[in-house]
C-alpha cells in the first residue's frame, strides 16, 4: 500500500475493500517502535480540516508517517457542516480538501466525514492503534481538550507544528492585502459580483489599475531613455577618442612636415643653397695665371671699396680715386 501512495492517489476509506486482516491486538508504544510484521503495520491516525493544505500540514503527516518503523497513515477530514458549526467558514470546500489530502504522498487513506469526536465505536471500525497530533490542548465542542480520552488511554503519539505557517496565517494576508488581490482577480476578469466588490470600490479599483499601467509605462519610457542615452554617451567617447587619435595624427604629420626639423625646412635649405651658389658663382683657383701681377700683390677690383678705411670727407674721396687712377695709368 506505500508503493501506491507514491504513484497514485490515496483511497477513501469508504471505496477500497483494503482492510486490515490480522487480529487487531492492542499495541503499546515500545512494541510499536520495535517495528511490527509486514502484515500488520501500526495504523496511525490524523485529522483535521486542512483548509488551504499548505506545508505545515503536510510537516505534520510526515511526522505522523514516520513516528514507527512500519505504519499505515489515516487521515480524517472533517466535512463543512461539521467544519462550520465548530469552527467556522472554510476556504476551500469539503470536496477540495479531501482531494488535497489524497495527494499528499504521506497518506495512505483518507476518511471523508470525519468525527470532531473520536468515539470507541470509530476507533474500533478503523482498527487505529495510535492518534497523532500536536500536543496543544484543542478546546472545542464544549471541551477544554477534545484529545484527553485519547490521551488517558495510551493511544495518543505528539508531533511538532510548524512555526509560521497555518491557515489563520494565509487568511489573515489576504485580508491584510485585500485592496491587491480584488484588483488583480478584477485585471484576470472576475466581476465584482464575484468578488463581492460594491459599485463604488470596482470603479476606484479599475481607475487605480489604468493608474498602474500609466506609471508603468513611465517606467519603461524612462528605462528606454536612459538605454538610448548610455548608448548616445558610449558611440560619443568612441568618436571623441577617434577624434583625439586623428588629431594627434594630423598634429605629428604636422610637424614632422613643418616642425623645427621638419623636411619642408631642409627642402628650403636645400633651394636657398642652390640659388645662392647661382648668384655668387665660386672664384676662380689660386693657380690660374695672371697678367703680369706680382705674386705678393693681389689689386682688387676697382669697383671696390675700402671697407675698413671710409673717406671722411669729398676731398679725400676725389684724392683717393685720382690715386687709383694714377696706380691704373702705371700698370698700363
Amino acid at each position: 500500500m506505500g508503493f501506491k501512495t507514491l504513484t497514485a492517489p490515496a483511497p477513501f476509506a469508504d471505496e477500497t475493500s483494503c482492510q486490515c486482516q490480522a487480529p487487531h491486538e492492542k499495541l503499546t508504544i515500545a512494541q510499536a517502535r520495535r517495528g511490527t510484521p509486514v502484515d500488520r503495520p501500526v495504523r496511525v491516525y490524523a485529522d483535521g480540516i486542512f483548509d488551504l493544505f499548505h506545508a505545515g500540514h503536510a510537516r505534520a503527516l510526515m511526522q505522523a508517517k514516520t513516528l514507527f518503523p512500519n505504519s499505515y497513515l489515516l487521515v480524517g477530514v472533517c466535512s463543512d457542516d461539521l467544519t462550520h458549526k465548530f469552527k467556522g467558514f472554510t476556504v476551500m470546500s469539503e470536496t477540495e480538501r479531501y482531494e488535497a489530502l489524497r495527494h499528499c504522498r504521506y497518506v495512505d487513506e483518507v476518511i471523508r466525514d470525519a468525527p470532531w469526536t473520536l468515539t470507541p465505536e470509530f476507533l474500533e471500525k478503523h482498527k487505529i492503534d495510535f492518534v497523532a497530533h500536536d500536543d496543544i490542548p484543542y478546546s472545542s465542542a464544549g471541551s477544554d481538550d477534545v484529545y484527553k480520552h485519547i490521551k488517558e488511554a495510551g493511544m495518543f503519539v505528539p508531533t511538532q507544528r510548524t512555526e509560521g505557517i497555518s491557515t489563520s496565517d494565509i487568511i489573515t494576508r489576504i485580508v491584510r492585502d485585500y485592496d491587491v488581490y480584488a484588483r488583480r482577480n478584477l485585471q484576470r476578469g472576475y466581476t465584482a459580483k464575484e468578488l463581492n466588490v460594491s459599485f463604488i470600490n470596482e470603479k476606484k479599483y479599475r481607475f487605480q489599475n489604468q493608474v498602474d499601467k500609466m506609471k508603468e509605462k513611465v517606467k519603461n519610457v524612462e528605462e528606454k531613455s536612459k538605454e538610448f542615452v548610455y548608448k548616445v554617451e558610449e558611440k560619443s567617447h568612441d568618436l571623441i577618442q577617434k577624434w583625439e587619435e586623428k588629431s594627434r595624427e594630423f598634429i605629428g604629420n604636422f610637424l614632422e612636415l613643418f616642425g623645427p626639423d621638419g623636411a619642408w625646412k631642409q627642402m628650403f635649405q636645400e633651394r636657398s643653397g642652390r640659388m645662392l651658389q647661382a648668384f655668387s658663382p665660386r672664384q676662380s683657383p689660386n693657380s690660374s695665371p695672371t697678367r703680369g701681377r706680382s705674386p705678393s700683390r693681389s689689386p682688387s677690383p676697382p669697383w671696390v671699396i675700402n671697407k675698413t678705411s671710409p673717406p671722411s670727407s669729398p676731398k679725400a674721396a676725389s684724392a683717393s680715386l685720382s690715386s687709383m687712377s694714377e696706380g691704373d695709368e702705371d700698370e698700363k
